[in-house]
């Protein structure tokens, strides 16, 4: 495979979708004639700053800038920033600039790490000799299961929450809704109460609350989240920033925590394995993702993956939120089983949700529907090309799936797909790939969300 002038070989390639072209390839091929070398910097709230060093041919302009800017993109959405420095080479920080400028092509990208971090975003160049210095920070969060305490995981088809005592999980429960379809914001706020209410009316008494949530919060309150994305701007800020704690607010005065669901996944592996250096992701409504480092703390990194590049077929298909294309949350979630369920040649009633249309495809697949395996070993052809790109940069020891495309004989197929991809094109990438049991997989985030 050739793309860009550079020569991708690769060995094994989803069924369902042969145009896949692994980053994970590109980037090493690449960087195998790239010898120029240049930094890119990442700062973000508190003075905290991101540095990875890497190469660009200095020839092959069309490579350099498409690695370049997807180098960036990946950092964006792993680490969170809202000043990116390109250090070595001008050229490349005015295109970068460019692409991320109000008008450019990474505009949503640009605009929402100015959201999150209340700042202007910003591209600057300078010379190899004066990047900046890398400074990083962890923090512990979680391990605290002593007493009465409720945990909930607000997922975007179904939301779990588990009353846990002393550790052990007495009741949990899952119910469906539509939160990222809803423009009510009581509606989300209401289910919220109901979970809790639920919970703590299986315990004597509730001495913490912990919330898993897919988006950005902090000191417990949203800044960005999928989970509300029809919500009116006007009401954003009045309903949705608080509501978590609001919704605390109706159990009484006890302590709260909210943390990114895909950090609570990281977490939840952490606790499941009794080590630490672990990359959790979650496959749901979207890809989560979340990291727990060497120390056993999170990083405070942002760890959104669903937006971050992972094939650069330019005919990828576009995610319909940030506008960009081959980013992760088509290739991890149940937008990648319905997409593929549509080349298998598997119809839906128009009326179906996507966590409908998903719980279809793994009931058809439980009857022995011949079209579905395919479904699934391709999405682990995905994950087996894409967990080496994420080490790369991770440098993670332990991977943990979770998540409702990972339940079932569905979740096993992607997993020995991918251990498969791994062996046969990766041998060097030193981590393991660990998939709990079908409980775990469902609510485990809700039990670990109990401890934070």
């Amino acid at each position: 495979m050739k793309f860009l002038g550079i020569d991708i070989p690769i060995k094994n390639i989803p069924a369902l979708e042969p145009e896949f072209i692994p980053m994970s390839l590109f980037n090493r091929a690449f960087l195998e004639r790239a010898k120029q070398p240049v930094a890119i910097c990442v700062e973000r709230g508190g003075g905290l700053i991101s540095v990875h060093d890497t190469f660009i041919t200095g020839e092959n302009t069309l490579a350099d800038r498409f690695y370049m800017e997807r180098a960036v993109k990946l950092l964006l959405w792993m680490k969170g920033g809202f000043r990116v420095t390109i250090c070595g080479d001008e050229a490349m920080a005015a295109h970068i600039a460019g692409v991320y400028g109000k008008e450019g092509a990474r505009a949503f990208d640009s605009a929402f790490m100015a959201r999150v971090y209340e700042r202007e975003f910003e591209v600057l160049s300078l010379p190899l000799g004066q990047k900046p210095a890398r400074r990083e920070q962890s923090k512990p969060v979680g391990g605290n299961l002593s007493g009465c305490r409720i945990g909930f995981d607000a997922g975007g088809s179904d939301r779990k929450v588990s009353a846990v005592v002393d550790g052990r999980a007495v009741y949990s429960e899952e119910v469906v809704w539509s939160p990222k379809t809803m423009a009510d914001p009581d509606y989300h706020f209401e289910g919220i109460v109901s979970a809790l209410k639920t919970a703590a009316a299986k315990m004597p008494r509730v001495d913490a609350i912990g919330v898993s949530s897919a988006g950005i919060y902090i000191d417990n309150r949203t800044m960005v989240a999928s989970l509300f994305l029809k919500v009116p701007p006007d009401q954003f800020d009045s309903k949705v920033k608080d509501i978590y704690i609001r919704a605390a607010r109706e159990i009484g005065e006890v302590p709260l925590r909210v943390v990114n669901d895909g950090d609570v996944t990281a977490l939840a592996g952490a606790m499941e394995l009794s080590d630490t250096s672990v990359l959790g992701i979650a496959m749901g409504t979207s890809e989560a993702g979340g990291f727990v480092d060497e120390s056993g703390n999170v990083t405070g990194w942002l760890n959104e993956l669903a937006f971050a590049p992972v094939d650069a077929n330019p005919g990828a298909m576009a995610d319909e939120w940030s506008g960009d294309i081959g980013c992760g949350v088509k290739y991890f979630s149940q937008d990648a089983v319905i997409k593929l369920a549509a080349k298998a040649g598997i119809e839906f009633a128009p009326a179906l949700t996507p966590g409908e249309k998903l719980g279809a495809v793994q009931k058809l697949l439980s009857q022995g529907d011949l079209r579905v395996p395919g479904i699934f070993r391709s999405i682990g052809v995905y994950l087996g090309h894409t967990l080496p790109y994420y080490w790369s940069y991770y440098g993670f020891r332990h991977v943990l799936l979770l998540g409702r495309v990972m339940s079932g004989e569905g979740g096993g197929l992607i997993v020995e797909t991918a251990r498969r991809v791994l062996a046969e094109e990766y041998p060097d990438c030193a981590f393991a790939i660990h998939i709990p049991d079908e409980s775990t997989r469902r609510v485990g985030q809700s039990v670990a969300a109990a401890s934070l």
